[in-house]
């Protein structure tokens, strides 16, 4: 499986220490993972890591190894407060300080909602300096709040788990860190996968979390501007340029009026763009 990740499109990689190992198996999951760390390479993906949260008798053990073996993001599960992502923050750095890594070379990618008092502390949570990104998910909420469906008959959330979701990226753009959408779970259902993709694209999630090979190519088309988006966005920073020259800020483009809020969002679509052909170029 490691060696098959390597191969995938996608922009990082995210291996889990918590869920899918056994307790077992731990040590044995964490010395493998490191391990892979050190010799793999990696093109260009981001490297993560999902350790245990610190409150389970392997967390410290995680962070301390991990970090040691510099991956780019520590994923954090389960985080409820933003005093336990402050916590671990302080941790990182007395690893990268002890291992001679820069410190804040380690970044932290929270999922943020598995437990319901997380989702009132996700602006906090995401405004430690540390956190590069959250993201949500829906398994262990739902778990937590007995819930004995996360979807309608359509297909669609729930209104709860639409709430959290929402909070999720306010929260995200509010600390200016990336918003991330949760895996969908049904890999099969490609129809199912690209609307929502669709759908959290258009709301401002940069990205979303996989499961499975399949999904890596719609999700990428899903949130990579297309030619013509791209196009339309250096055309109306042009028209920008030229209206500013003659003192205006408000204007028409294409039949609509414009304004700073829409020079903000193509600024974003470039820099998108100019990222994105920096990962494949």
């Amino acid at each position: 499986m490691f060696e098959k990740a390597l191969g995938l499109n996608a922009d990082g990689l995210i291996l889990d220490l918590e869920d899918s190992v056994t307790a077992v198996n731990k040590s044995s999951a964490r010395d493998a993972v490191v391990r892979w760390l050190q010799d793999a390479e990696f093109a260009g993906k981001e490297r993560l890591v999902r350790i245990n949260p610190q409150d389970t008798p392997w967390g410290r053990e995680d962070l301390e190894a991990i970090v040691a073996a510099r991956p780019d993001a520590l994923v954090l599960p389960k985080v409820a407060t933003r005093a336990s992502v402050d916590a671990v923050d302080q941790l990182v750095s007395a690893t990268e300080k002890e291992q001679s890594i820069g410190v804040g070379s380690v970044s932290l990618l929270l999922i943020g909602t598995e437990v319901p008092e997380a989702v009132f502390g996700l602006p906090a949570m995401a405004g430690n300096g540390r956190v590069s990104g959250v993201t949500w998910g829906a398994e262990d909420l739902a778990a937590a709040l007995g819930s004995h469906a996360k979807r309608d008959e359509r297909g669609d959330y729930l209104d709860v788990f639409r709430f959290v979701r929402s909070t999720c990226l306010l929260a995200a753009s509010a600390a200016d860190v990336q918003a991330i959408d949760a895996v969908y779970v049904d890999f099969k259902d490609a129809k199912g996968l690209r609307k929502e993709c669709h759908d959290a694209a258009m709301m401002g999630f940069v990205g979303k979390l996989t499961i499975h090979p399949d999904q890596i190519d719609i999700v990428n088309e899903a949130f990579t501007p297309s030619e013509a988006v791209v196009n339309e966005a250096r055309e109306l920073l042009a028209a920008f340029a030229e209206n500013e020259a003659d003192g205006k800020m408000a204007f028409t483009f294409r039949d609509a009026m414009v304004d700073v809020a829409h020079l903000k969002r193509a600024r974003r679509i470039l820099a998108i763009a100019a990222q994105v052909a920096g990962q494949t170029g």
